[in-house]
């Protein structure tokens, strides 16, 4: 066989194992992106002003994000002025997505009955109407067994004196907050909102949890 023909031969066979490879490793990273897709589950908490709760949420460890939106209620796509007016029937709440291996359904709870009083009916402090009422959307029968365990455990608990009345319901009726209200504490920490009331609740939070802390948060 001539030099040249072997050469080109020898070439040929090295783009086909590269080719190979490139291949294998491609529908590795899609199978590893799908299993990591896959992986990840949501909860939905209303705790007071959605504010509040997507930036607590947001520094807990294996939480991916925390989207602040509306559930319940019976009026599709409301706007913010709309909830406000407690006439929809709509909870502001945090979306959250998170990684059940790094944090579970469980420890998400037990910062939701740490983070806002769930012992006062439509209202978180100064925030008063329905929109701001303690409740926990369940997205499958799994949480809302989980959720009922914990309303009871925490009720039988000294950590609030008044009874709980959190509402434990599907989640329905969901929607997006504009995105102004998305990430609204790391956009504006020098607002007066966010310095009296989301600051010092950061602030508590931090302390009681220090393990469930991203590394970010703890630098």
């Amino acid at each position: 066989m001539e030099p040249n023909r072997i050469t080109a031969l020898l070439f040929t066979a090295i783009a086909l194992v590269i080719c190979s490879s490139a291949v294998v490793q491609a529908q590795t990273n899609k199978n590893t992106e799908t299993m990591s897709s896959t992986t990840m589950e949501e909860a939905t908490f209303g705790a007071g002003c959605f504010w509040c709760v997507e930036a607590v949420f947001e520094e807990v460890k294996g939480v991916k994000s925390a989207v602040a939106g509306y559930a319940g209620g019976e009026l599709p796509n409301p706007t913010y002025r709309q909830v406000s007016s407690g006439q929809t029937g709509h909870a502001e709440v945090a979306r959250i997505t998170f990684d059940p291996s790094i944090i579970s359904y469980e420890q998400l709870l037990e910062v939701f009955w740490h983070t806002h009083n769930p012992t006062t009916k439509n209202r978180q402090g100064a925030d008063v109407g329905p929109q701001y009422r303690s409740a926990i959307f369940y997205h499958n029968e799994e949480q809302k067994e989980i959720a009922e365990k914990s309303l009871k455990k925490t009720d039988k608990s000294d950590l609030w004196e008044d009874p709980i009345v959190t509402e434990i319901e599907p989640l329905s009726n969901y929607s997006v907050a504009k995105n102004y209200h998305q990430n609204y504490y790391e956009n504006n920490p020098n607002a007066g909102y966010c310095q009296v009331v989301i600051a010092p609740k950061l602030k508590k939070f931090r302390k009681d949890f220090p393990h469930l802390l991203k590394d970010k948060v703890k630098d």
